[in-house]
């Protein structure tokens, strides 16, 4: 998969996983692992990516007596949702395009 393509995917997963409640990092990655594997590094990644373009924002909190990072999604981040579902239509659009002639020859 071009990782252009991939890179998009995943943020946008990260941002439909803390959508309706803020979240840590390991409960991100057991919300995402019946739908697909993500690394720590890589989730962290995309975290630190999704924070510097004003998408989610980040708090602090203790829990158990150690620090843990909340991550909330802004109005970019839910504008961006939103943008990745009308996308989604034409590339739906596009992929139907494509497999045609598979699906006359099948």
């Amino acid at each position: 998969m071009d990782i252009q393509l991939k890179r998009g995917l995943l943020d946008v997963c990260v941002l439909a996983a803390i959508k309706d409640e803020d979240s840590y990092g390991y409960k991100i990655i057991k919300d995402m692992k019946p739908y697909l594997e993500l690394s720590e590094s890589t989730l962290y990644t995309i975290l630190k990516r999704l924070e510097s373009a004003e998408m989610l924002t980040v708090r602090t909190a203790e829990h158990d007596g150690r620090l843990r990072k909340y991550y909330h999604i802004t109005k970019l981040g839910l504008n961006r949702l939103d943008e990745f579902r009308d996308d989604w239509k034409e590339i739906i659009s596009i992929y139907r395009f494509i497999t045609k002639e598979d699906n006359l020859n099948g």
